[in-house]
């Protein structure tokens, strides 16, 4: 895989067309517009179509259409991508399209049309998390690190030729916001080091090791539910992959507790049993190890630190949080929808 930079300004910036719908990717677009320049021109974007937004469901235009209107940079929100489409894309006579969390599949056509193809940021070291989930679920797996891949779109779910990769660390409390941060910054050396590359016809793809492939699915509110048998570096590892979205909770006397953050310690104790709670955690039995709860939330309130949040009101060893299941986040075969 390629791993040098490129500097030569005898070849001319790629037109790049960029589909995407998350804030994960603005550092890179604010890269691409800036240093990056000398690389890539952001001819236009492709975006999910304004949604509604929060409790007053306002009709609310994304993050990503929001910077781009900011530098008059074109707009293009198909809700399907059809002919019509198709007949823009081919009329920007783009060199590259770039994809990152656009929310949308792309029909061979649309993956064929730019000279150079289109190419893909996955939120994982491929071939492990294809799919919907990456980043959540190599936390929740208690990974020690992950990454950004840069393949080629093919039609089989995330199972391009990868041309390259950054690697990022996920520490023991980082939890999926955290590592969602790291990564959208990793987007920007491993795009510097590629795009170059790209436009000299340098950049070399290679198939992922398809046996070693894992998948992983959509999440769903009900994966908030834990099960306190199992072991304490389990339940860590899944609350912090899961926060802040679905986030896990556990219910305890009649109330419905929000976890943010979370560590395994070393004790014992019957699981879900409340051993403790102070300024460094809540502390709950486990079927190995101790869980201890860095940050909590009640419902209506904010989720806050353990010492704040024991301003209210402690929650009394000898209380037991109910368990629930755990369905599985990852799979040796993609899900059924």
């Amino acid at each position: 895989m390629a791993r040098r930079s490129w500097l030569n300004s005898a070849v001319p910036a790629l037109k790049l067309v960029f589909l995407g719908s998350d804030p994960i990717a603005l550092p890179l677009l604010d890269w691409l517009t800036g240093e990056g320049a000398r690389f890539a021109q952001v001819a236009a974007v492709f975006t999910q179509p304004d949604r509604p937004v929060g409790r007053g469901q306002k009709i609310t235009p994304n993050a990503i259409k929001q910077w781009a209107l900011a530098r008059a940079i074109p707009v293009h929100q198909p809700e399907k991508l059809r002919a019509e489409a198709l007949q823009t894309l081919v009329a920007l006579a783009a060199d590259v399209s770039l994809v990152m969390a656009y929310g949308h599949i792309l029909r061979q056509e649309f993956i064929d049309t730019p000279r150079l193809g289109t190419l893909n940021l996955h939120a994982s070291l491929l071939p492990k998390y294809r799919g919907a989930s990456p980043i959540q679920t190599a936390v929740a797996a208690g990974e020690c690190e992950t990454g950004v891949s840069l393949m080629r779109i093919v039609r089989e779910l995330d199972a391009g030729p990868v041309a390259d990769l950054e690697r990022v660390p996920i520490e023991r409390t980082d939890t999926a916001l955290e590592i969602e941060a790291k990564l959208a910054a990793a987007c920007v050396p491993l795009l510097a080091r590629s795009l170059p590359l790209l436009a000299e016809g340098k950049l070399e793809f290679q198939a992922q090791n398809q046996p070693e492939a894992t998948f992983c699915r959509r999440l769903v509110k009900t994966d908030g539910g834990l099960d306190f048998s199992a072991p304490a570096s389990e339940l860590a590892a899944r609350i912090n992959g899961l926060f802040p979205w679905p986030a896990c909770s556990g219910t305890v006397e009649g109330q419905t507790i929000k976890f943010g953050m979370a560590d395994a310690i070393e004790g014992a104790g019957e699981p879900g049993m409340v051993l403790g709670c102070d300024a460094d955690g809540l502390r709950i039995g486990t079927g190995l190890g101790m869980l201890r709860i860095r940050r909590l939330q009640r419902p209506g309130g904010k989720m806050l630190p353990a010492g704040e949040f024991l301003r209210g009101a402690g929650i009394p060893p000898g209380s037991r949080f109910v368990s629930f299941p755990m369905p599985p986040l990852v799979s040796r075969a993609p899900f059924r929808a």
